[in-house]
């Protein structure tokens, strides 16, 4: 079974770098074309006759035939010319949600919060105490209203005004940023992995912003926190067959009707990790927008290890506990699932970016070590060498610690990862913006920067997603949702944070004293 996984991979890793090939031979095609047109104009005119025009026509009537086939070779091959090259495919600009002060809650209050919402046990509010010491969190992370109040209010009613007053929040923001009227929006895309309703986010989008009759529109649920990265390379490819449009992609999460409310141990991490937030991104294939757009997407790499194994499949999965409570579960070999996948990912990904030597290095020792069975250490490439900036997802700081030592990256390569774990927590899919709106608030940014976002999602999958900087990106007047906090940012966050006693009283003595 290894064998064969190793030989797919292999295989299309092997496609990726001759379509790489391709398309660069294609770039050249038109000096190609010229240079073959003079030397046939060569053949077909002699020296001789150049000095007499009546010579030469005579000569164009005697060869007319070969010069008719020679004009409808270059006609088809500049045509098929034209036809290969993919549509150009611009971000144009993006905007991530930043909740409201009154939704901020600090790891005290939160643990309080959990302890009044649910019948936890104490063993079950000491784990998740535990895991929140440790999460990489910060205290100014958002919780829904409904999870804010007493008792807490999971309905569908409070579900849809949570994702509502995101979505439209982020959306408002970049169709005023951008100037993009609605009815110029050809594609629309939502994603939100465990909360769909009916409407679709999709349908709610379209009758918000009166959307256009013809426009094309899809809702992505089930996912998980790679569904932002899907969402980006299912608009690509719509942008490949509908020419001259926009397409509005909007990232994001529902946490009211996710709170989990038991004592399954698996259940209990994502209490201590999920936290309100969403992000929206304008792309469009108009080259009149590459003037003023920020980056343009180069690749797109999609990995799904769900008919790898079993164990893939079911390491993050939304199920019932024995006491009827709906949670998401996190199985304890989560870490080994992701780094296979991040594995066969990069596998797939390296040829079309890293240097050649890289790639050599690594086909030497994956021949070594799966044919000659030698006892080598695997070979993970130096992807530095190729990637200027990396937005890891968010999804915890073992995720982020075990990405740092794998890739061989430096404090400064994972700052805005973590910073976007401890200033807002993981927001799923939409956490990649965070980590990309920190970048530009920070002028990281410049022109001609590649950009490498990736993220792992439930099924199990491992996307990634490569970005070139069209211009240096200074927004400096304009931080997006880093705003009030850019300032005081980077922070350093130790391994384990203690949660203060006398601030989890604080807490409780304040929020009695609202209600």
């Amino acid at each position: 079974m290894a064998d064969r996984e190793l030989l797919r991979t292999v295989r299309q890793a092997t496609r990726n770098q001759a379509r790489l090939l391709y398309h660069r031979l294609v770039g050249h095609l038109p000096r190609i074309l010229a240079v073959t047109l003079l030397l046939v104009a060569s053949r077909l005119v002699p020296t001789s006759t150049l000095s007499s025009l009546d010579a030469l026509l005579r000569e164009a009537r005697a060869n007319a035939a070969a010069l008719v086939v020679a004009a409808a070779g270059c006609a088809a091959a500049a045509y098929a010319y034209a036809m290969s090259r993919p549509r150009p495919v611009y971000l144009v600009d993006l905007a991530g949600y930043k909740p409201a002060a009154a939704h901020e809650a600090t790891r005290a209050k939160s643990i309080q919060h959990f302890g009044m919402a649910g019948k936890f046990s104490e063993e079950s509010m000491a784990f998740q105490r535990r895991m929140m010491e440790r999460s990489g969190l910060g205290e100014a992370t958002h919780f829904p209203a409904s999870l804010l109040t007493r008792p807490v209010d999971m309905c569908l009613r409070t579900a849809r005004a949570e994702s509502e007053t995101v979505i439209f929040g982020v959306v408002d923001e970049l169709l005023a940023k951008t100037g993009v009227r609605p009815e110029d929006i050809g594609v629309v895309i939502v994603n939100s992995s465990l909360y769909s309703p009916t409407p679709s986010f999709t349908s709610l989008v379209v009758n918000r912003y009166r959307l256009r009759h013809d426009v094309i529109s899809h809702n992505l649920s089930g996912m998980g926190c790679s569904a932002g990265i899907i969402a980006i390379d299912l608009a690509k490819h719509l942008l490949q067959v509908h020419p001259d449009t926009y397409a509005l992609v909007v990232s994001t999460e529902n946490i009211t009707l996710n709170a989990y409310l038991g004592n399954y141990r698996p259940m209990l991490v994502t209490n201590t990790l999920f936290r309100m937030g969403g992000a929206a991104v304008l792309l469009s294939n108009r080259r009149a927008e590459r003037r003023r757009a920020k980056y343009q997407l180069i690749h797109t790499v999609r990995t799904h290890r769900g008919g790898a194994s079993d164990r893939s499949y079911a390491c993050v999965t939304q199920e019932e506990d024995d006491a009827g409570h709906v949670g998401v579960s996190l199985s304890k070999e989560l870490m080994s699932v992701a780094g296979e996948a991040l594995r066969t990912n990069i596998t797939t990904l390296g040829p079309l970016v890293l240097p050649l030597s890289e790639q050599l290095r690594f086909l030497a020792t994956v021949v070594l070590r799966r044919v000659f069975r030698a006892g080598v250490k695997p070979y993970l490439p130096d992807f530095r060498l190729a990637l200027d900036h990396f937005c890891i997802h968010a999804g915890g700081r073992g995720v982020l610690d075990e990405l740092e030592r794998s890739l061989k990256l430096s404090a400064w390569h994972m700052e805005p990862s973590r910073m976007t774990l401890y200033r807002f927590g993981n927001t799923s899919s939409s956490s990649l913006w965070y980590e990309l709106t920190y970048c530009e608030a920070k002028g990281r940014i410049k022109r001609g920067d590649r950009v490498w976002q990736i993220a792992f999602g439930s099924g199990f999958k491992c996307n990634s997603a490569v970005w070139k900087a069209l211009r240096t990106v200074d927004d400096g007047r304009d931080c997006g949702p880093w705003a009030q906090d850019l300032h005081a940012l980077p922070v350093h966050v130790p391994k384990v944070v203690p949660i203060d006693d006398d601030d989890a009283a604080s807490a409780d003595a304040a929020s009695t004293g609202k209600n």
